[in-house]
Order: C-alpha cells, then structure tokens, then sequence
C-alpha cells in the first residue's frame, strides 16, 4: 500500500471514530478531526475547511437518521440553525485570515481547552430539567467557536443543554440536525475566503463519517455515554498538547 493510500485510509478512520462519537454524544466530530489533521501539520484554516466541508454530508445523514428514530426537536433546531449558520460565518472569515503559526497555537489552546470540557461533562451528574434561556446566545457563541477552532458546536450547545436537564437523545438529535446549516455555511465562508479544492482529507472524512452516521443514531439509546465522553475528552486534550509542544518547538 503507497503512503497516499495509507495516509487516506487514515483519514478515513478519523471521520469514521469523530462520527460515531458525535452522533453518540452530541459532540466531538470537528474537535475531534481537527485536533488530528493539525497533528499530521495540516494548517489550522485549512483543517477547519475540510472538516466543515465533510461535515455538510455527514450531518446531513445524521440529522436525518435522528429524525427518522425521532430524536428532533423541531423547534429548538428553528432557533439553533440560522443564528449558527451567521456565526459560523463570522467564524471562518477570522480564521482564515489569521496568522497562520499564531492560529496553530490558539486554536490548540482553544481545542485543549474544550477536551477539558468534554472530560467535565463526562463527569457531571444528571441534573434536574431547568427551563432553557438564551438558546440564540448559545447558538451564536457554538457557531462562531466551531467554525474558528474546527469544533466546539456540540460542547457549548448540547452540553449547555443537556445540564439544564433537556433529553438527552432529542437534544443531540437536534444539535446535530442544527449543524448542517451551521457547517454548510462555514464551507462557503472557508472556500469564498481561501479560494480552496478540498481533497483527500475531506474525502476521507466524509466517506468515514457517513458510514458512522446512522450507526450512532441507533448507539446512542445503548452507549455508557460518560464513560465514552471522559475517554473523548482525555484524547482531545493529549493530541491538543501535542500540537502545542510542536509548535513551541517548531
């Protein structure tokens, strides 16, 4: 096998593993894949516009698969998606023009940081149902992190969701039905931006991610999810570290 092929199956095995863990959980796909790309030297920009890119298709099967098991809030999504979709927006636009070795760091930062947040959700003990308040802020701050540091969607909404006490499956069902149009929006940001072809990062995860789709829409109702969440989280945080140690070095 060439190293190209290697290199494509690996890709492949990325978007495989970050779908089947954000489908279970809500979260993870983008930190997840990014956090990885930028590890193999990928640009921070860069990484971020193939992730979205992949992510069109994705949370498309995703979505739907969750709807089809009757995992949507239909109104929650009408209130997620189009803040989302403006701030992710906002998002890409500031990512690409960034210092490139500057934004390798701070989105390694950043990226770190949101492992922290997984491995804190994966912690925390189920709380009794509060009413959800400033669903647009939480859109509007998900949308403009996911599309600046190549995810965090899930980990600022279905997380802040999910400890107010919301279903679990429906939230995530509608997180991730809501990402379509925030990452669909995010892709004609990066490519109006950087003028890209997306190639075989994006094939591989896209590939690798719509064969894990549907699985996860069914895992999820039978996944010991903190378990998965705090492993998730642990693994985000080493290949953040990673990339912050290559960059002091570098």
């Amino acid at each position: 096998m060439s190293p190209v092929e290697t290199t494509f199956l690996i890709f492949v095995a990325i978007g495989f593993c970050a779908q089947l863990i954000d489908g279970a959980l809500g979260m993870a796909y983008g930190i997840t894949s990014t956090t990885a790309l930028m590890a193999t030297g990928m640009p921070p920009a860069v990484a971020s516009a193939n992730v979205h890119a992949a992510e069109i298709v994705t949370t498309a099967i995703s979505g739907g698969s969750h709807a089809l098991v009757g995992n949507v809030d239909w109104r929650l999504l009408r209130r997620l998606a189009p803040v989302g979709a403006l701030a992710a927006v906002a998002g890409a636009i500031l990512a690409s023009h960034l210092d490139l070795g500057f934004a390798r760091l701070l989105i390694a930062v950043y990226l770190l940081v949101m492992g922290v947040i997984v491995i804190e959700r994966g912690l925390r003990r189920e709380r009794p149902v509060s009413a959800v308040k400033k669903i647009s802020w939480l859109a509007l701050v998900g949308g403009f992190c996911d599309a600046l540091g190549g995810g965090g969607w899930g980990p600022v909404v279905a997380s802040n969701l999910v400890a107010r006490g919301s279903d679990v499956a429906r939230t995530i069902g509608t997180v991730n039905a809501a990402e379509f149009f925030m990452t669909s929006a995010a892709t004609i940001a990066f490519a109006s931006s950087l003028g890209m072809e997306f190639g075989a990062a994006f094939l591989g995860l896209l590939i690798g991610g719509a064969i894990a789709a549907p699985l996860a829409a069914i895992a999820i109702k039978r996944i010991h999810k903190p378990t998965l969440t705090i492993g998730v989280g642990v693994i985000i945080c080493l290949l953040s570290a990673f990339n912050i140690i290559n960059w002091a070095t570098a």
